[in-house]
């Protein structure tokens, strides 16, 4: 996540999920933003959407009016817009920049592992999402990716995921389904689900504890998003 995306048509859709979840499930969530330097690149500038009420805002109301106020108002455009916000009740936020060395990643994480204690849901949003060959732990960049042994660590001290993730040009059906089965090893007896929005996908992870949680989960964000977010493989 960089701060020049915040408000745009991605974080509405991820805020807007996120806040399903949170409402179907009431599992206490810490938001890992996973931030890293803004830069020149356009990204984060689709915002046109809060120019046209009529079609977004009845998605989630309470959502779109806040993010409307705020970049209305030209306030610099970051996280912590949502952080003072009421909108994630009982959410907790790590607003550290990720790191790109080995050793400066690791205290990092360690660090948030200590921040999630006692919290049921760890909400990750790197950059672009789950790690590549291209982009080794500790590398240059790096710091734009989840590494699988911080989603196995997590997974072991008992939290259920929800990561965001963008698409490849690989077909979706079959890039969401290659991912579940990886996150299916690093989760073991996890309950896997995919969200899909027009650009991203994310997926969650619950675990044996939460499992009761999925069916009121699935059926609050179909009856909230069903147009803009598909639950299970892509068309």
């Amino acid at each position: 996540m960089k701060n020049q995306y915040f408000g745009d048509i991605n974080d509405y859709l991820k805020y807007g999920l996120l806040r399903a979840i949170i409402r179907a499930s009431g599992l206490r969530t810490l938001v890992a933003w996973m931030l890293t330097p803004d830069d020149q690149r356009s990204d984060g500038n689709f915002v046109s959407y809060l120019e046209n009420s009529a079609r977004w805002s009845h998605h989630d109301p309470g959502l779109f009016r806040h993010l409307k106020e705020v970049l209305a108002h030209g306030a610099q455009r970051r996280v912590d817009l949502m952080e003072r916000s009421p909108l994630l009740p009982g959410a907790k936020y790590c607003s550290a920049v990720v790191p790109d060395s080995a050793e400066d990643r690791a205290a990092w994480f360690q660090a948030l592992l200590e921040q999630a204690q006692g919290l049921k849901l760890v909400f990750l949003d790197p950059d672009n999402g789950l790690e590549v060959k291209s982009r080794p732990y500790g590398r240059k960049n790096s710091s734009k990716y989840l590494f699988w042994r911080e989603v196995e660590a997590f997974w072991a001290s008992g939290k259920s995921l929800l990561i965001y993730q963008h698409f490849t040009r690989e077909k979706r059906a079959h890039f969401i389904a290659r991912k579940l089965a990886e996150l299916s090893q690093a989760a073991p007896k996890s309950l896997l689900e995919s969200f899909s929005t027009p650009r991203v996908v994310f997926f969650m992870a619950l675990q044996p504890s939460h499992r009761h949680f999925h069916p009121a989960i699935v059926d609050a964000v179909q009856s909230s998003w069903a147009d803009q977010i598909q639950v299970g493989l892509a068309r």
